[in-house]
C-alpha cells in the first residue's frame, strides 16, 4: 500500500494481507523489519518451526530475512508497517491487552473531546531499528492527534484506518503551514493516509470513533522515538 517507490515516503512501508479462512502466505521480510497488526480474524504463524495463535489486534515484529508463514483459522485482515532494518530488534508476537494498567503499552492520550486510547503494538522501549506502531480509538465524534503536530524532521507516518465501514468515515487533515490546514481526507475502513511531513489531526463523524494502526518510520535510529513532535502552535491545549 505504501513504499518509497509509489509514495512520497522515503522511509515507510505499508503492506495489507487478506486471507480466506484455511488460506496461508509466507512474509518474507527482506532487508525490511515488519511490525504486523490482526484487523480481524484469527491466525497461526509459523516460524522457525514455533507455532503462534494470535487473534484480533495481536501483534507480531520480524526482524530482515526472517520468513514467516501465515495461516488464516478464520477470515483475515491484516496491517503491516515496515522500514529499513539495521541489526536491532528480535521476533516476538504481543496480546493486546487494554485491560492493562497504563504504562509503556497501553496509554491514554489528550482530554475530552480529543482523549484517545492507545496500544502499543512495537513501543520505543522495545528493540527495534526503526519502527514505532501501535492502535488509536478515538471517543465518538472526537478528534485525535490532537493537538495537531507533525515530526518531519524525524520520522514518517502512516495512518491506516480499520472498524469504519462505510457509510461511516472520519476526516484526516493534512497542511504544512501551522494554522493553515490545506486538505482534507475522507477516511474509512482500509484507508491509508501518508504524513511524510505536516501536521495530521483526525476527527469522528458522531456516533463512530476514528480507529487505526499507525507507522513511525524513524529516518535514523537516533529518531526512533515517540516524543519528537513539534506541535502547532495556533491550537495549542492552553489556548482551548
Amino acid at each position: 500500500m505504501v513504499s518509497p517507490d509509489i509514495s512520497e515516503c522515503g522511509e515507510a512501508w505499508v503492506f495489507r494481507l487478506n486471507l480466506h479462512s484455511g488460506g496461508s502466505a509466507v512474509l518474507e521480510s527482506g532487508s525490511l523489519e515488519l511490525s504486523g497488526v490482526i484487523i480481524s480474524g484469527k491466525l497461526t504463524l509459523t516460524m522457525d518451526q514455533e507455532r503462534h495463535v494470535l487473534e484480533r489486534f495481536d501483534s507480531f515484529y520480524l526482524p530482515a530475512d526472517c520468513p514467516a508463514t501465515v495461516t488464516a483459522v478464520e477470515e483475515l485482515f491484516i496491517y503491516i508497517g515496515g522500514a529499513r532494518y539495521e541489526g536491532e530488534g528480535r521476533f516476538f508476537t504481543r496480546r493486546c491487552d487494554c485491560s492493562l494498567p497504563l504504562g509503556a503499552l497501553h496509554q491514554v492520550h489528550g482530554k475530552p473531546p480529543y482523549e484517545r486510547e492507545v496500544f502499543m503494538t512495537l513501543d520505543q522501549g522495545t528493540p527495534a531499528s526503526r519502527l514505532i506502531t501501535g492502535l488509536t480509538w478515538g471517543k465518538s465524534g472526537g478528534w485525535t492527534s490532537w493537538p495537531p503536530h507533525q515530526h518531519e524532521a524525524d520520522l514518517e507516518e502512516v495512518y491506516c484506518y480499520f472498524d469504519m465501514a462505510p457509510p461511516q468515515f472520519g476526516m484526516h487533515l493534512s497542511y504544512t503551514k501551522p494554522g493553515v490546514p490545506e486538505a482534507v481526507h475522507f477516511v474509512s475502513t482500509g484507508d491509508c493516509v501518508i504524513a511524510p511531513r505536516g501536521y495530521h489531526p483526525t476527527v469522528a463523524i458522531p456516533g463512530i470513533q476514528n480507529s487505526y494502526f499507525w507507522v513511525l518510520a524513524a529516518k535514523s535510529r537516533k529518531s526512533r522515538r515517540y516524543d519528537l513532535a513539534v506541535p502547532d502552535s495556533s491550537y495549542a491545549e492552553n489556548k482551548g
